[in-house]
């Protein structure tokens, strides 16, 4: 999902404005158990130089650094935009970069790139290489506007260490497109890291679009994907609550009930359904009948079924984003795949989940952050945390890159 407001920015005075019709296509654990990399030396950064996992302890999140991507940025006749997830390559030292354009100016896409930091600061962020995202018959997707029923609507991708394959989710479509209805089921697919097709997982039945209003709702599909660290499973989040499940959250609602699905990667079956309760909306949008919303835009597993979730909520009227970082416990919530409804039966424990870092405390612009990955050491040993913002192609938003430290 991507957020379209309209804004004016520059780096010292940023005054956003937003039309009430703009539609968002947008704890404190004493210790905590992160999932990372073995990690290599390099002059400025330890890179990761093996694929076995390993936990670190951290108490904390410390913010480090922002650095922006420029608007207009071109690599290899496509234009760097809409950047919706992003995952480490350990054994490389790279970044896989998943754009959400819709084929609209060239190929649905995912980039690879370096991410250089050197004194705790993103010295810069290179392009490396660039590859066409493909469906099952191994073509190219088209543009939504001129073939909507077999467009994507990238999201998320995930890089398996184990296998050296990526896993990329689209959210499906749910409306009128060219004058009629369409009605496409969300994603998940493997892939090589050439972008070409080699298999996808299923889609359980109470996560699909239908034409009634059941199963999920438009623009409010898998936002998340995220491995466990044996890469035995798969995770994919919902952003929003599917139709069974309730209202989406609101400004005086609260704990809207959003699925996270568990998926055998081997036999990309899911094995469980699981309940997470997301914060109510952040703020009242201006005027208070415009468009709000908050919802998951991505999840990064840690081991032990916890997660690293970003929230994120956005109203029109409101200049920011509000982007929270929470630590989400699954060890002990119900399975609910055959639990119709999650807001009429309510006999279930969803998630645990503590607040680690709000965005909002730094007192700076946040724009649409949707995708976030641990990534090398720091020079002090501790491991680099790395979020990404997706601009949605407007030169009135920022391509923000932030950098944070995990503190042991």
């Amino acid at each position: 999902m991507s957020c379209a407001p309209q804004k004016i920015f520059d780096r010292k005075l940023l005054v956003r404005l937003v039309l009430p019709e703009t539609m968002c296509v947008r704890y404190f654990f004493p210790v905590l158990t992160f999932i990372v990399f073995v990690a290599g030396s390099c002059s400025s950064v330890k890179r990761s130089t093996g694929s076995i996992p390993q936990a670190v302890s951290v108490s904390s999140l410390k913010f480090l650094d922002e650095y922006e991507i420029p608007f207009d940025l071109r690599f290899e006749n496509t234009w760097v935009g809409g950047l919706s997830g992003i995952d480490y390559d350990a054994g490389a030292n790279r970044y896989f970069i998943i754009s959400d354009e819709r084929s609209a100016t060239s190929a649905a896409r995912f980039y690879t790139a370096a991410i250089d930091i050197s004194n705790y600061r993103i010295d810069s962020v290179r392009f490396l290489s660039v590859a066409p995202l493909r469906n099952a018959a191994n073509d190219t997707f088209p543009a939504l506007k001129v073939v909507p029923e077999y467009a994507a609507d990238p999201e998320s991708i995930r890089f398996n260490q184990k296998t050296g394959t990526l896993v990329w989710s689209s959210e499906g479509d749910r409306a009128i497109r060219n004058g009629k209805m369409v009605y496409q089921d969300p994603w998940i697919y493997e892939m090589g890291q050439d972008g070409y097709f080699k298999d996808s997982f299923s889609v359980p039945s109470n996560l699909r679009m239908y034409k009634e209003d059941r199963g999920a709702r438009e623009n409010n599909v898998w936002e998340g994907l995220s491995f466990t660290p044996d890469y035995k499973y798969l995770w994919a989040s919902m952003e929003g609550t599917i139709y069974e499940d309730g209202p989406l959250a609101g400004v005086t609602y609260a704990n809207a009930p959003v699925r996270f699905t568990k998926f055998n990667v081997v036999f990309k079956k899911p094995v469980g359904q699981y309940g997470y309760w997301l914060d109510a909306v952040a703020a009242a949008p201006v005027p208070e009948s415009a468009f709000r919303i908050n919802g998951i835009s991505e999840i990064l597993c840690i081991g032990n079924e916890r997660f690293l979730v970003l929230e994120r909520s956005f109203s029109t009227g409101v200049q920011s984003c509000v982007i929270k970082i929470y630590l989400a416990d699954f060890s002990r919530a119900s399975e609910v795949s055959e639990v119709k409804s999650l807001y009429q039966n309510n006999n279930y424990t969803p998630a645990s989940k503590k607040l680690l870092f709000n965005l909002s405390d730094l007192n700076r612009y946040i724009d649409n952050v949707e995708g976030i990955t641990i990534g090398p050491k720091l020079p002090n040993g501790n491991f680099s945390l790395i979020l990404i913002a997706d601009n949605n192609f407007s030169r009135l938003e920022k391509q923000q890159v932030f950098l944070f430290e995990i503190v042991p």
